[in-house]
């Protein structure tokens, strides 16, 4: 949720990995993510880990220069809809390209309980809280580790991830933990994921190693309200915002306007804490009837939206406990921030 001004100016850093080579066709290129990625179940290994991400990185480029010209979206599926109060909740199992666009249609978001198991869920939660160890470590080194923290170097026509604002923010970019990548795309993969949001964008899915964050917020940490096309120009895009703790009352979590919202509303105004956040009276002026609510998620329920959504962190400095949770954005190759590094799912 940084400005572009400020990205520009963060350092690179990062440690070079030997790149598959160039020539592969993209068909060769996901036989072997599918190979390593089969043999990396069996036995875990760090060189497996982190080539994978390097191979989702080149796959991603290739997507993204042959992107689909006219992608569409899915007719929504209305009739559908239930009512809910305050907000409709879905499962997975129920859950398609064409609810989903309904649900961003009405309410601006569709919160979904149990995308994934909630051990599932705990368990990447204890590896983000061993990786944000790992970094302040290792950070900045250049001999490669155990694959728990190892910053990623995309390829030179992408701009450099901005790390120091997303650690200030309480993240830790996924590209920069091989080993906790690999186990969010499983996740991702069991949920049943790229499936869904392929339907829904109306082409392949792709995420960017500048946008999928593995979250440590600690209820110190205090929200803006925002919304993130803002920042990132015009995208097609979902977001996935899963919770690994729980969160809402015990830790940070989201507040949000839960209606549809088909514009940019005005930043910086007064009360604004900032030039690129909304302030409160803005907020309330474009929620009009819909009061603005704080779910509460376990561990493995996700919120899904798209660039438009008006919402911030929802923090008390009184709250006990630290939020863990993923925050992902799937982008269209049609519509893909351009100096934005892609990684295929």
């Amino acid at each position: 949720m940084w400005s572009r001004l400020k990205r520009r100016q963060q350092p690179s850093g990062g440690t070079a990995v030997a790149e598959p080579p160039r020539a592969q066709s993209i068909d060769q290129l996901r036989a072997e993510i599918d190979t390593v990625t089969e043999a990396n179940r069996g036995s875990r290994d760090p060189e497996n880990e982190r080539r994978l991400v390097r191979l989702r990185h080149l796959v991603g480029i290739e997507l993204l220069d042959r992107a689909f010209a006219d992608p569409q979206f899915p007719d929504p599926g209305l009739d559908r809809l239930r009512l809910g109060d305050p907000l409709p909740e879905f499962t997975r199992e129920e859950l398609t390209p064409a609810l989903l666009r309904a649900a961003l249609l009405r309410d601006g978001c569709a919160l979904v309980r149990e995308l994934v198991p909630r051990d599932d869920a705990l368990r990447v939660a204890a590896g983000i809280d061993r990786a944000y160890s790992e970094r302040e470590r290792l950070e900045g080194a250049e001999a490669l580790g155990n694959g728990l923290y190892e910053e990623f170097q995309p390829e030179a026509r992408f701009e450099p991830p901005w790390r120091p604002w997303i650690k200030m923010g309480g993240g830790l970019l996924a590209a920069d933990s091989p080993q906790l990548c690999f186990e969010m795309m499983e996740l991702f993969s069991a949920a049943g994921l790229p499936q869904l949001v392929r339907g829904y964008l109306g082409e392949p899915p792709l995420i960017s190693a500048h946008k999928t964050t593995l979250r440590k917020a600690e209820p110190s940490v205090s929200g803006a309200w925002h919304q993130d096309g803002f920042f990132m120009g015009p995208v097609r895009s979902l977001n996935l915002w899963l919770a690994l703790s729980r969160c809402g009352d015990v830790a940070p979590g989201l507040d949000i306007v839960p209606r549809r919202l088909d514009r940019y509303v005005a930043t910086g105004t007064e009360g604004a804490e900032l030039q690129w956040t909304i302030s409160e009276e803005v907020v309330q002026e474009a929620a009009a009837d819909k009061p603005v609510i704080r779910p509460i998620f376990e561990p493995g329920d996700a919120l899904l939206f798209d660039e438009l959504f008006l919402h911030k962190t929802g923090s008390d400095p009184a709250m006990p406990n630290p939020r863990f949770a993923i925050e992902n954005w799937f982008f269209g190759g049609s519509a893909f921030p351009s100096e934005y590094a892609p990684l295929a799912v």
